[in-house]
């Protein structure tokens, strides 16, 4: 298999709901790809299935051995302790001493600018602050590829920026990135590969700039209602 992860004819059902049909997705290594699609068309369902929390009812999810992978979620649990052992906590499941699992604790906060919170308790950070807390959890485990789930979506307009900027920082050093987002401004500036979903399938898997240039209509009248804001 060449890429991180191959998905072929991918199935999966919850009872009588058809949440996926019929997905085929290649992720290489390096790529920055955004899951769009109205609501309750698979993105999330799509992410956990990559990821491995879901497990297909059919087709077949190759993924490379050596690869380490993360998931950053739209709400992010945090533990009722501080943000330092919210990460920590992380790496020393991953196997690390204690000691050298609080030492890049402290680095990760510093790289998403929470260094001056890391002694302070997790439920009392900000939302955007979590958020972040939720990408320094991440990023401590050195990922190869890093999932998330509409990683900006509750957050204010300064926020966002924050969460964005770190995404293309984390993409920048080589990090590969699936996002789901119903921003699609956010889409333009970070993807360059756009998955468009409906109904659980996958209708457009193009470059960001062929996808959003050309006429959506070829691709069904709901992905053209989706991008002129009239599908939510």
């Amino acid at each position: 298999m060449s890429g991180l992860v191959q998905l072929a004819q991918v199935g999966l059902s919850f009872g009588a709901v058809l949440a996926l049909q019929g997905v085929d997705l290649r992720i290489a290594r390096g790529e920055r790809i955004a899951l769009i699609g109205a609501n309750g068309c698979g993105k999330s369902t799509l992410l956990r299935l990559i990821h491995g929390l879901l497990e297909p009812d059919a087709g077949s999810v190759l993924r490379d051995g050596g690869m380490r992978q993360a998931m950053v979620f739209q709400r992010p649990f945090v533990l009722r302790a501080s943000a330092l052992m919210n990460v920590a906590l992380g790496v020393w499941l991953r196997g690390e001493r204690w000691r050298d699992a609080k030492a890049r604790a402290l680095v990760a906060l510093g790289r998403v600018g929470l260094g001056e919170v890391a002694l302070r308790n997790a439920r009392f950070l900000s939302s955007g602050q979590q958020q972040r807390l939720a990408l320094a959890r991440a990023w401590s485990l050195h990922p190869d590829m890093l999932l998330l789930d509409e990683p900006t979506s509750s957050l204010d307009p300064h926020a966002k920026r924050e969460v964005e900027a770190l995404m293309a920082e984390f993409a920048e050093s080589g990090m590969t990135l699936v996002f789901a987002s119903h921003n699609l401004g956010q889409v333009k500036r970070l993807a360059t590969r756009v998955v468009y979903l409906e109904q659980g399938r996958v209708l457009a898997d193009l470059p960001v700039r062929e996808f959003f240039d050309g006429p959506l209509a070829r691709i069904s009248r709901e992905a053209d209602l989706f991008v002129r804001g009239e599908l939510g």
